[in-house]
């Protein structure tokens, strides 16, 4: 009973940002409206994390079986990424390196606030 509860609130806020973005007067995207909705219930406490935990845990350890469907699409599109391969390969190493000095300049902020809140506490 448990699981199937926690399968209807992550259901509900699905649901929920589909909703919000028929309403939208511009374009954006339901899934993120979704991860936005369900933080702002996660941070006001409406929804306590014990409340989708099981099941977050569970569709995040099982992420990879979401894309293939998507991954096995792209070769639909083998000759159109062939045409522009070399500018593919240039933006995906250009967006790993900034994704990557991102990440790092996220740990070491997140590192001295910890050790700022260690200090004073």
């Amino acid at each position: 009973m448990k699981i199937i509860c926690q399968i209807g609130v992550i259901f509900a806020v699905c649901w929920v940002s589909q909703i919000i973005e028929a309403i939208l007067p511009f374009a954006f995207p339901a899934s993120v409206i979704g991860m936005i909705l369900l933080l702002v219930l996660l941070i006001s406490g409406v929804v306590r994390l014990e409340h989708i935990r099981e099941k977050a845990d569970f569709l995040l350890a099982n992420m990879a079986f979401f894309f293939l469907p998507a991954g096995v699409s792209i070769l639909n599109y083998v000759d159109v990424l062939q045409s522009c391969a070399v500018q593919l390969v240039i933006i995906c190493l250009i967006t790993m390196v900034l994704t990557f000095g991102a990440t790092a300049l996220s740990i070491r902020a997140t590192l001295r606030m910890l050790e700022r809140r260690k200090k004073h506490g």
